[in-house]
C-alpha cells in the first residue's frame, strides 16, 4: 500500500464516493461478462453509466472505448472498471487545479457564490483554513446582506479561525463592505479576501445587478479583482448541480468550482458530469463536516475510487 493509501483524506475519499462506486457497480452488475460485448450489452452499459450521473458524454465514450475491436472478444469486470478508471481520469485531469495564491499586488480577491443551502458559508471557512494552512494572511468578507443568519454565521467562523472579518448590517450595501474589506486587507498586509455573496436565484437580475456592481467598485480598486469567482455546489443534488453551473457562468461569469457534500451520497458521479460538461477548474471537493475535509483532489485517486479499481 502506498503512503497516499495510507492517508486520512484518502480514507475519506474511499468513504465519500463509497455510494457512487457501489452504485456504478450494481448498474453494471450482469452486463459484463467474458462472452463478446455486443451492441445491445453496450448500450446497456452506456445507459448504467448514464444513470449514475457520469454524464452522457463520458458514458458514450466509455461505450466507444468498449466498442473498440480489441475488446471483441469480451472483457471481465476488472477490465472495465480500467477502462472506467482512464476515462474518468483524463475527464477530471484537465480540470483538476487548486486555488492558487498569485494575485499582485495582494490581496487576491475570491468572490464565493451558490444557492442557499450549498453549504457556502462552511465552505467559505474550509477554504480559509486550507489558505492559513498554507501560511497566507486570511480575511473574510460578509457580501451575503439578505440574510442576518449568513452574516452572524460568518462571524463565528472568522472567529474560530482567528482571521479578521468586516461586515455590516442585515440589508446593507454589499459592495460598499466588499469595498471597505478590500481597503482594510490592503492596509494590513493580507493575502487573500474570501468574500460570501447573495445566494438568490429567484431574481435573477437583482443578483446579476448586485454583483456587477461588487466587481464595477473591485475594478475601481484593482481591475484584476475579483481575481476567482468559485461558485459551490452540492453535490447530492445530482444533476440540479449542472443547471446551477449553466446559470451562474451567466449570471457571475464563474471561474472555477468547489463540490462538496461528497460524503457518502450516491452522487458523487456528477463531479465528472461536471467537468465533461463544463471544463472549469474544480478547485476542491468536501467530503465531510470537519473543518480540514476540503482539499484540491488528485484526479488519478478519484478516478480509480469512483470506478472501483481501488479497494484500499
Amino acid at each position: 500500500m502506498s503512503d497516499e493509501e495510507n492517508t486520512p483524506w484518502h480514507k475519506k475519499l474511499l468513504g465519500g464516493f463509497k455510494r457512487t462506486s457501489e452504485r456504478l457497480t450494481e448498474n453494471l452488475t450482469g452486463l459484463v461478462t467474458k462472452s463478446k460485448l455486443d451492441a445491445e450489452t453496450l448500450d446497456e452499459i452506456e445507459e448504467a453509466l448514464i444513470v449514475s450521473d457520469l454524464g452522457p458524454a463520458t458514458a458514450h465514450r466509455i461505450r466507444n472505448r468498449l466498442a473498440d475491436s480489441r475488446y471483441e472478444r469480451g472483457i471481465d469486470e476488472a477490465g472495465v472498471r480500467e477502462v472506467l478508471a482512464s476515462e474518468i481520469r483524463d475527464v477530471l485531469a484537465p480540470v483538476a487545479k487548486p486555488l492558487d495564491i498569485i494575485a499582485f499586488p495582494r490581496p487576491q480577491v475570491i468572490l464565493v457564490i451558490g444557492v442557499n443551502g450549498s453549504g457556502k458559508t462552511t465552505t467559505i471557512a474550509k477554504l480559509a483554513h486550507l489558505f492559513l494552512e498554507q501560511d497566507y494572511g486570511v480575511m473574510l468578507a460578509a457580501g451575503d446582506t439578505f440574510r442576518a443568519a449568513a452574516i452572524g454565521q460568518l462571524k463565528v467562523w472568522a472567529e474560530r479561525l482567528g482571521v479578521p472579518i468586516v461586515s455590516g448590517a442585515e440589508g446593507g450595501d454589499a459592495a460598499g463592505i466588499v469595498f471597505d474589506a478590500v481597503k482594510q486587507a490592503t492596509e494590513t498586509g493580507i493575502d487573500v479576501l474570501i468574500v460570501d455573496t447573495a445566494g438568490r436565484l429567484q431574481n435573477k437580475r437583482e443578483l446579476m445587478d448586485e454583483l456587477a456592481k461588487i466587481r464595477r467598485v473591485l475594478g475601481r480598486i484593482n481591475p484584476a479583482s475579483p481575481h476567482d469567482v468559485v461558485l459551490v455546489l452540492d453535490a447530492t443534488t445530482g444533476q440540479n448541480a449542472l443547471s446551477q453551473i449553466e446559470i451562474f457562468k451567466e449570471v457571475a461569469g464563474v471561474t472555477g468550482l468547489v463540490m462538496t457534500k461528497l460524503d457518502g451520497t450516491a452522487r458523487g458521479g456528477v463531479l465528472v458530469a461536471a467537468a465533461e460538461k463544463f471544463g472549469l477548474p474544480i478547485h476542491a471537493i468536501g467530503v465531510g463536516e470537519t473543518i480540514g475535509d476540503l482539499r484540491p483532489f488528485d484526479a488519478d485517486e478519484v478516478a480509480n475510487i469512483i470506478a472501483g479499481a481501488d479497494k484500499a
